[in-house]
């Protein structure tokens, strides 16, 4: 393995945090609209938290998409074949939340522009849902044949972990949202916030001893890499607790710090678990390794030049767009 194939590798770990963490709080928000709001006020109030953002925190998944493309194309050509129904539904839950901020905005009745609330929250949940899905689903050993061809039965993608890395990616999302709320928002949704987070820690807590029972089980995570993988665990633990904390002391950022970091932690579990592998086969001969998966080196290098030219420019942008819109939304009427 090259310096620059595990650099990528490294790359992609950073992308899909990014996206966990920036995307994680607006699919929370989008899923407040219905579980948190009371009227039609509130969920006008909630909205306005994500508008200047949503669109931009969603670039994170298609850069971390084109970017496994263009570094390993094999593991992208695996993994999207393998699962080619599952990220039709995430692709689905994105066009309608997409879509549904532009109708419910120009909608000329409640009735119209209830539709569009549902249609936030529908595209809000599924996408974490599936996505964690997928992401438990190939921590698992899967049906692949010597080419990389991966043959995903109903019970690789629908299993008991599957199932809960599904609630707990959505979950998680949902509390992020919260919390999220809580440092955008005044009012009554703030304190609800608040009180609903206070309930759902002591569930997150639940979920995460069920989760490291199952990743012990059903993965050789413990096996291979069992330093790192307790290690990864024990912090994920650690950053409920932070969130938590922050929860009690109504320390918003405290609780949106801790919240995130516990989404980016089950990211890099799952891809500590993965290396050096990308794929994990029944047979572990076919197994998709990294050295194995990548684009050529000039491809490698040509990236890596390129990204280091815009990535600069690219989080400028985003830490500039967040100074721009740091003002808390206020009520309606009371603005």
């Amino acid at each position: 393995m090259s310096g620059l194939q595990l650099l990528w590798f490294l790359l992609l770990l950073v992308l899909f945090v990014g996206f966990f963490f920036l995307e994680g709080f607006d699919y929370g928000v989008g899923m407040a609209t219905r579980l948190l709001a009371h009227n039609e006020d509130e969920r006008t109030q909630l909205v306005a938290t994500i508008g200047p953002h949503w669109d931009g925190n969603e670039v994170w998944l298609i850069t971390a998409g084109g970017a496994m493309f263009a570094s390993y194309p094999l593991w992208y050509a695996s993994l999207f074949s393998g699962f080619y129904i599952m990220f039709f539904l995430v692709l689905f839950g994105l066009i309608v939340r997409g879509v549904s901020f532009e109708f419910a905005a120009h909608a000329e009745t409640l009735r119209g522009r209830s539709v569009w609330r549902w249609a936030l929250f529908i595209g809000s949940l599924i996408p974490p849902f599936v996505l964690g899905m997928i992401f438990t689903a190939i921590i698992q050993p899967l049906p692949i044949d010597a080419k990389g061809n991966v043959f995903a039965t109903l019970g690789n993608q629908v299993n008991l972990l599957t199932i809960v890395g599904g609630v707990a990616v959505t979950l998680m999302c949902f509390m992020h949202g919260l919390n999220f709320i809580r440092l955008k928002t005044t009012g009554p949704l703030r304190a609800r916030a608040r009180q609903y987070n206070q309930v759902l820690s002591w569930v997150l807590y639940a979920g995460e001893v069920v989760f490291a029972l199952l990743v012990f089980f059903f993965t050789d995570f413990f096996a291979k890499r069992p330093i790192s993988t307790t290690l990864i665990i024990l912090l994920i633990v650690c950053a409920a607790v932070i969130q938590h904390y922050g929860v009690l002391k109504d320390n918003e950022l405290v609780s949106f710090i801790g919240s995130g970091l516990g989404l980016a932690l089950v990211v890099g579990l799952i891809f500590n678990g993965l290396f050096p592998r990308v794929m994990i086969a029944q047979n572990a001969a076919h197994s998709i390794m990294i050295a194995d998966a990548s684009a050529s080196p000039l491809t490698l290098a040509i990236m890596t030049g390129v990204t280091c030219v815009l990535l600069p420019i690219a989080l400028a942008y985003f830490i500039w767009s967040y100074v721009v819109f740091h003002k808390r939304i206020a009520p309606k009427g009371n603005a």
